[in-house]
């Protein structure tokens, strides 16, 4: 049984994991026979948002802990995690992504990415196992590759997009993508999804998601 890595990045949309596309690909992953290994870094959140009223509320909040919301309390912290340890690394979206795994949201395409969680990529890129991205988490992915000098083809759906324009000012390629669809690149064992960068409806997103996991799941036997 392939074991999958799931990274999350706290819980909800505006400040951590976008909670739709973490249970859609975990969906995907178990109803395609994976092993489920979620993890998340451990520190404190950026910042914490009201959902109700997109207010940041002033609270401290730790992304380890608040990701073991979405994992059933299953959570393990990336910094025990190595490339040896499983077979494929996917990421969901969520401002987390740009927020708490990096600060994209803050420095665009001169983000830093979080240590443990460039080093894990970075790990699972040079051994040649399947990496996937969802929503804005391919900006983030972007940084990593660019540290490592990787051209990525890479999405987040709309080309006209301003992180898409980040996207290529970090030295990837950028990839128009529909909602319901994954692109996938063959070279570097990556495939991304747009999800809720485009989605307004989540059986739409479930779409592209599952296409993702299968691009993922497919390169484990190629």
């Amino acid at each position: 049984m392939a074991k999958i890595g799931v990274v999350l990045s706290g819980c909800g949309v505006y400040d951590g994991a976008e909670i739709h596309e973490s249970v859609l690909i975990m969906l995907a992953l178990d109803e395609a026979g994976a092993e489920i290994l979620c993890m998340a870094p451990s520190g404190p959140q950026m910042h914490v948002v009201n959902h109700i009223t997109g207010d940041v509320s002033g609270e401290t909040r730790d992304i380890l802990v608040e990701s073991a919301r979405i994992a059933r309390g299953a959570i393990t912290d990336i910094a025990s995690i190595h490339a040896d340890d499983i077979d494929a690394l996917v990421f969901p979206g969520g401002f987390g992504a740009a927020k708490n795994l990096s600060d994209f949201a803050v420095n665009g395409a001169d983000c830093q990415v979080n240590p443990e969680v460039a080093r894990l990529v970075g790990e699972m890129h040079s051994a040649q196992k399947p990496l996937g991205f969802a929503c804005i988490a391919p900006a983030m992915a972007a940084a990593i590759f660019k540290q490592a000098g990787v051209r990525a083809s890479l999405t987040i759906g709309d080309d006209g997009d301003g992180a898409a324009d980040a996207i290529r000012a970090m030295g990837s390629i950028h990839l128009d993508c529909p909602v319901n669809e994954a692109r996938l690149d063959e070279a570097n064992r990556i495939s991304t999804t747009p999800a809720y960068m485009l989605g307004q409806r989540i059986s739409e997103v479930r779409e592209g998601i599952e296409q993702m996991v299968r691009q993922v799941m497919a390169m484990l036997s190629s």
